[in-house]
């Protein structure tokens, strides 16, 4: 173009401009952008656009910075589109103070936020725990008859969830129910199954189910799982075995997280009738997962035979389950007193790659960090640690001046976390290890406490 001697116009730097953007060129955009300023081109509304939207993908809050103070010099007002995009720019920059004033920013110009806009902002104040101010949003929403959608209300929804807040979830379902175009779906009734299931409140979530069967909307598999969970924490096996016949019958296909969530259920019955009324489901979703599980039961089965089987089911496991899966195999030999099989999971678990950051080492201090575990898997890494740490006292090795133990500690209003059962692992092994005052979550012991102790400890008392 420059060759013939004709000058690209607004259209023409935009549409490079959004060219070079989404093959996520910054270099050549901000070459671009500043050549056409150079020559006296002014940007519009859609330049500004392009270029949030490409630093908002990168998560380049500098970036959006920029396109603000540009706007701002240029006397650019943005438009609905570019608010919208700034502000999911700002949600994935990770900056919910800025997304919060840039939204009054908008409203204070005039602009009214359609759908788009308001369902950014409650992504971006839930993900950043902020329930006040999302359920301040709502509120205005309300008594400003701003546009809201299915969308909307379930990213509400799903935000009440992840944060616990049971009263209010139901205030919004209930909107939902008197609506005349946002009336619950199968997502809406997941998310309270969700809230019931967390809560531990099961006679309100199969109240749900029953309501959802008797409009006849479709359960999807998230929502059989989050009902199956809390029947299975309730102990409800039979109302469990129900739930999941229905569900496979209406066109439910269980997924490895649904497996997963039966796998859980088995690791907590107390009785060998509730657990073999588990593993039938499960038998219909995952043969191979209840033939392992069977096998771990199996005393004459050697090491080689467990390994093998364990690695036929994680392979063929979607990634993001298979450590979960890890973890409940851990559990149900725990809890079947098969503490052996436990710790050879754990090997195997991490032989894996399936607990990557398991431990960590600096000169000053060595720690294990067992968030990413269940309770059973938890005590079983702790016992292992401590034998590694024996062998390594019997040795002679050098040591580092302190050990400490990451169990975090849950924000969800319902999180149990693992700090609690870890405390009285810790207490029954008599190991020198004492919660941190400063840090919840996190429990200390000195090189000299901790070796005073193992060089006291029985071979074997170590790994009970």
């Amino acid at each position: 173009m420059y060759k013939t001697g004709l000058m690209p116009d607004e259209v023409t730097y935009s549409a490079v401009l959004d060219v070079y953007a989404k093959l996520g060129k910054v270099e050549e955009v901000l070459s671009l952008y500043e050549r056409g300023r150079a020559t006296g081109w002014k940007p519009d509304s859609i330049t500004f656009s392009v270029l949030g939207k490409m630093f908002g993908e990168a998560g380049d809050y500098d970036g959006i910075r920029y396109v603000l103070q540009e706007m701002r010099s240029l006397g650019v007002q943005p438009n609905l589109v570019v608010y919208n995009t700034l502000l999911e720019a700002m949600g994935k920059a990770g900056k919910p103070g800025l997304a919060r004033n840039l939204f009054e920013e908008m409203v204070e110009s005039g602009l009214t936020p359609n759908e788009k806009t308001l369902t950014a902002l409650v992504k971006i104040y839930g993900k950043a725990r902020w329930a006040r101010d999302a359920l301040e949003l709502w509120e205005r929403m309300r008594t400003n008859r701003w546009p809201t959608d299915f969308i909307l209300y379930n990213t509400l929804l799903n935000m009440c969830a992840d944060l616990g807040l049971v009263e209010e979830a139901e205030r919004l379902f209930d909107d939902m129910k008197q609506s005349d175009n946002c009336r619950p779906d199968s997502w809406s009734y997941t998310a309270m199954l969700n809230i019931y299931g967390s809560d531990g409140n099961v006679e309100k979530a199969m109240e749900l189910f029953e309501e959802l069967s008797t409009l006849g909307i479709q359960l999807n598999v998230m929502g059989c799982t989050c009902l199956i969970q809390c029947l299975g924490k309730a102990g409800r096996i039979d109302d469990l075995v129900k739930v999941f016949s229905l569900a496979v019958e209406r066109g439910v296909e269980p997924d490895d997280r649904l497996c997963g969530c039966l796998l859980s259920v088995v690791s907590l019955c107390k009785d060998n009738e509730g657990m073999e009324k588990v593993l039938s489901c499960l038998q219909k979703a995952n043969p191979k997962l209840v033939a392992l599980v069977k096998i771990l039961e199996g005393e004459s089965i050697d090491f080689d035979t467990t390994k093998e089987e364990f690695r036929n089911v994680i392979s063929e496991t979607a990634v993001e389950a298979r450590r979960p899966f890890c973890n409940c195999l851990i559990d149900i030999c725990r809890n079947r007193n098969l503490h052996e099989k436990a710790h050879e999971l754990l090997y195997l678990g991490t032989l894996y790659g399936l607990y990557p950051s398991l431990h960590h080492k600096t000169a000053d201090e060595w720690s294990l960090d067992v968030r990413s575990l269940s309770v059973g898997a938890a005590h079983t890494a702790l016992e292992e640690w401590m034998k590694t740490l024996s062998r390594i006292v019997k040795r002679d090795e050098a040591l580092p001046e302190l050990f400490f133990a990451q169990t975090g500690s849950g924000t969800h209003k319902f999180s149990q976390g693992l700090a609690n059962s870890f405390a009285s692992h810790v207490d029954e092994l008599a190991a020198p290890f004492r919660q941190c005052e400063e840090k919840a979550g996190c429990f200390v012991a000195t090189r000299e406490d901790l070796v005073s102790w193992l060089q006291s400890q029985n071979p074997s008392a170590v790994a009970a």
